[in-house]
């Protein structure tokens, strides 16, 4: 199975970090990114600029709107994720907690959808590349 974790921070907390934690703590991703990655569990992972950087498409009754920044005002913002490869939600779990960012905000782990079995429900086409 696939899941999602979605790593948001608040900004308050991550602040009151000192830059040479701060190093020390995505040093220590990095090197449990890459080791995740070769035993097969990380299939992808992104970091994500400051919500400030953002725009947000709404449409209602046909009409396009777009506004700066993320879509609601929250505390914490997302950050980054990383989509992993685990037998269970209880093994996502025990990934997740091996990141610090739960220190600093919150990390959100959910289940990946196969959108296959959606669109094979749907009955939509497969693409012409076969994916």
């Amino acid at each position: 199975m696939q899941f999602l974790t979605l790593i948001h921070i608040d900004p308050g907390l991550l602040a009151e970090v000192p830059e040479a934690e701060y190093d020390r703590l995505m040093r220590g991703c990095f090197e449990k990114a890459d080791a995740l990655q070769q035993d097969g569990c990380l299939q992808g992972s992104q970091q994500l600029e400051n919500p400030d950087t953002a725009k947000t498409l709404r449409v209602r009754n046909g009409i396009s709107r777009v506004t700066d920044g993320p879509f609601a005002e929250t505390r914490e913002f997302l950050a980054g994720f990383n989509l992993i490869e685990a037998d269970s939600m209880d093994r996502a779990m025990e990934i997740a907690r091996q990141f610090p960012w739960a220190r600093f905000g919150s990390i959100e782990v959910r289940p990946v959808r196969d959108i296959q079995t959606v669109r094979e429900h749907v009955g939509a086409k497969r693409p012409p590349n076969g994916e």
